[in-house]
């Protein structure tokens, strides 16, 4: 997967993504196409939880904070 932005130490390695993409539901088809790669979202929810940061804090080259808390809850 090519990315637009430079890695942060939270990303999954790509070995890793590769056993955790089939436990991501995928989008739902009679939904709106997504806007962010399923692994742009998941990579900003390491982040977060290793940061533990607030919401907002979130880098502004991941996916925007509401999308991020959308998939990961108030946790």
């Amino acid at each position: 997967m090519t990315r637009h932005r430079l890695a942060y130490p939270t990303d999954l390695p790509d070995a890793e993504w590769e056993a955790l993409a089939p436990l991501v539901p995928p989008p739902k088809p009679s939904g709106r196409p997504p806007k962010h790669p399923r692994r742009e979202i998941s990579d900003a929810l390491a982040y977060w939880l290793r940061a533990d940061c607030a919401w907002r804090l979130l880098p502004h080259d991941v996916p925007p904070y509401q999308t991020g808390y959308h998939y990961g809850g108030a946790a």
